[in-house]
């Protein structure tokens, strides 16, 4: 079978010209091939965010989802 070389913007192109069910199915694909790396540094995140806010004085765990994102905000701010 003889390989046909594109560039990414072909390739998007291409995609784009598929009808809505095989985009689905490309992005599923392309899903899944980075789902072990995206929940790897998922579960990494969230564990740094436990240790920083337990070594503040929190706990991350019993802490509102606005208060983790108040609490992400001053940290990422913080000087």
């Amino acid at each position: 079978m003889p390989i046909l070389t594109l560039s990414n913007e072909q390739v998007v192109e291409l995609v784009k010209q598929l009808p809505v069910e095989q985009q689905v199915e490309v992005f599923r694909f392309l899903l899944l091939q980075q789902w072990g790396t995206w929940e790897s540094l998922s579960r990494y995140g969230a564990d740094k965010a436990r240790l920083i806010a337990q070594e503040r004085g929190y706990d991350w765990d019993k802490m509102t989802e606005e208060e983790r994102e108040s609490f992400i905000d001053d940290v990422v701010h913080e000087d």
